[in-house]
């Protein structure tokens, strides 16, 4: 008996015995591989730890830049930026919090506490913004709080103080600051500067414990100087918004330039959004339909084909065309909305006869009339500088047939932006000359502009253009009392789905003050008007004569009309005699 209890208590020894020294070597085969994976992380990875450690202590924190103003011609403010606080969150802490102190802050922010609850308990690692658009009120009740694991940062938020007025222009920064339209995107490098940094340590709440570096100071971004006037742009923007709900249009714009320095002096379109307020925006509403959306021109074309005409030694102004009711190139039948069977080629501007330009420009070679137009800056962009201006479409004339030169001496076949159609007609307000345009305000020294046409052939065609807003034209409501007036209507059939619609027009005019010495060009574009009427002279000419008027009122600009200057019409006799096509 004592001997096979002997034999059992051996085997148990030896069994406890082993399993001692398989733990032990499993103790030490793991308290080896433990000293090895330190051994390479310290010696040969060092800067694997250095990294994680500095993850969880260290941060280098962006010191915001304070973006530049953009200011009108006068130093007026259009856009600025104004300090604003951003409420941050480190989920890893603000889980913690408690339902109460999750209401007390939503309470603050004005958010539904159920909603703020899953953000601040999400699994995100790192931080995450929860207001970028905090009221001061709002910070100090928030700091007053005293939650951890949330931060205050100084962020700068962008204000317009024209509002919508010149919006088209300015444009917008989205919510990091950065210009996504305008002026704003086309100069984001200038009026962004360099924003700074500061390196620090912090503890595990994300509470700063110490400077690690000297910070680096942001660099304030640049100011803008525009060529706008802000007095002109409220003038514009008011005027064109009137037309358009007076004629119950779609839209419209107006661009108004300095003749003698191609400078954009104001510049609107409708409909517009107020970037103050982008809670219901829409991407459309922010285009800049002045400088990115063509359309057919009309009979604002027609003193090209004239000064072509011209230049080539084809007609004078006095010299007589006969004209037929009906005149056919190819398969197409062109008409008059007046039958006139002879006119002089002054006349067929005043008047605005299609037949008339036609007959001029069929005479011309279709290389000839091409040069004209494309001098004039048609089918290229008008180098303002704008993000997405438009070109237009103005094809080789080696491609047109008959009915396309023909059509092109009315403006249809050819497509062009309102601001091109505005810079053109710098070539008969400057005696010839196209001045760069430019959004900026432009000094003196930098003037310097390109010779499209000959000084008598732009003066001749301009003192031709003035018998338009005379009695028996067909813009008298564009005159302006006391300043002589030159210029052009037009109306369009508007091209829709690649087909001319019946009912639906662009009704333009385009026109230059005192026509002596124009100091002035102003184009108009209304878009689908639905009033008692839709032709050029009496929906867009009456916004060229009040903008027209205040402005050259506001520039101080000296009368030019002698008492022989024709009166205007009344409303009804202009609309009986006003038409073109």
């Amino acid at each position: 008996m004592s001997k096979n209890y002997s034999s059992k208590k051996l085997l148990q020894v030896h069994i406890i015995k082993w399993r001692v020294a398989a733990v032990v070597g499993i103790l030490f085969a793991w308290f080896g591989a433990l000293a090895i994976r330190a051994a390479y992380l310290q010696g040969l990875n060092t800067d694997f730890l250095q990294g994680k450690g500095d993850d969880v202590a260290t941060r280098t924190l962006a010191i915001p830049a304070n973006r530049g103003m953009v200011l009108d011609r006068f130093g007026q403010p259009l856009a600025i930026s104004t300090p604003v606080e951003t409420l941050w969150a480190r989920p890893s802490v603000t889980q913690s919090l408690s339902w109460q102190q999750v209401s007390r802050l939503a309470s603050v922010l004005g958010v539904p506490s159920n909603e703020l609850a899953k953000r601040l308990k999400s699994p995100h690692k790192g931080e995450i913004s929860i207001n970028r658009n905090l009221s001061p009120e709002q910070a100090v009740k928030i700091a007053a709080l005293g939650l951890p694991g949330l931060k205050l940062q100084r962020e700068f938020r962008r204000f317009y103080p024209a509002a919508d007025v010149a919006a088209h222009v300015i444009g917008f920064t989205n919510v990091d600051d950065v210009g996504q339209e305008g002026v704003e995107l086309a100069y984001q490098d200038w009026l962004a500067g360099k924003e700074g940094s500061r390196h620090v340590l912090r503890d595990r709440r994300g509470h700063i414990v110490q400077d690690l570096s000297p910070a680096r100071d942001a660099r304030m971004g640049g100011n803008l100087g525009l060529a706008l006037d802000l007095k002109l742009q409220y003038i514009a923007h008011r005027e064109l918004s009137a037309a358009v709900e007076k004629n119950k249009a779609k839209g419209g714009g107006i661009v108004v330039l300095d003749a003698k320095t191609g400078e954009i002096l104001a510049l609107s379109n409708l409909p517009v959004v107020n970037p103050n307020n982008r809670k219901n925006y829409q991407p459309g509403l922010m285009r800049n339909r002045a400088v990115i959306d063509t359309f057919e021109p009309g009979s604002t074309i027609k003193p090209f084909t004239v000064a072509a005409a011209i230049e080539h030694g084809l007609v004078k102004p006095d010299t007589v065309l006969y004209l037929p009711k009906d005149y056919t190139v190819g398969p197409k039948h062109i008409t008059d909305v007046h039958y006139h069977p002879q006119l002089t080629v002054t006349e067929v501007l005043q008047k605005s006869s299609n037949i008339g330009a036609v007959k001029m420009a069929m005479q011309l070679k279709p290389e000839e009339f091409w040069d004209m137009l494309h001098r004039a800056g048609f089918g290229e962009k008008p180098g303002s500088g704008f993000p997405g201006e438009a070109s237009g479409k103005l094809r080789d004339p080696s491609t047109w047939k008959p009915i396309e030169q023909a059509t092109h001496a009315y403006g249809h076949g050819l497509s062009v932006s309102l601001l091109q159609m505005a810079r053109s007609y710098m070539a008969f307000a400057n005696d010839g000359v196209v001045m760069p345009l430019t959004f900026l305000k432009r000094e003196p020294q930098e003037l310097g502009g390109e010779r499209v046409l000959s000084t008598s052939v732009a003066r001749t065609v301009r003192e031709m253009m003035e018998t338009v807003t005379h009695e028996g034209g067909t813009a008298t409501l564009a005159q302006v009392p006391g300043y002589r007036v030159a210029g052009k209507t037009g109306t369009a059939y508007k091209l829709i789905n690649g087909r001319y619609s019946t009912d639906s027009y662009i009704s333009s005019f385009v026109g230059m003050a005192p026509a002596s010495d124009p100091r002035l060009i102003i184009a108009v574009m209304i878009d689908e008007p639905r009033g008692d009427a839709h032709y050029g002279g009496v929906v867009a000419g009456p916004v060229f004569a009040q903008v027209m008027a205040a402005s050259l009122r506001q520039l101080g600009v000296s009368p030019d009309a002698t008492s022989e200057t024709p009166t205007r019409l009344t409303q009804p006799q202009a609309n009986r005699k006003a038409g073109e096509a």
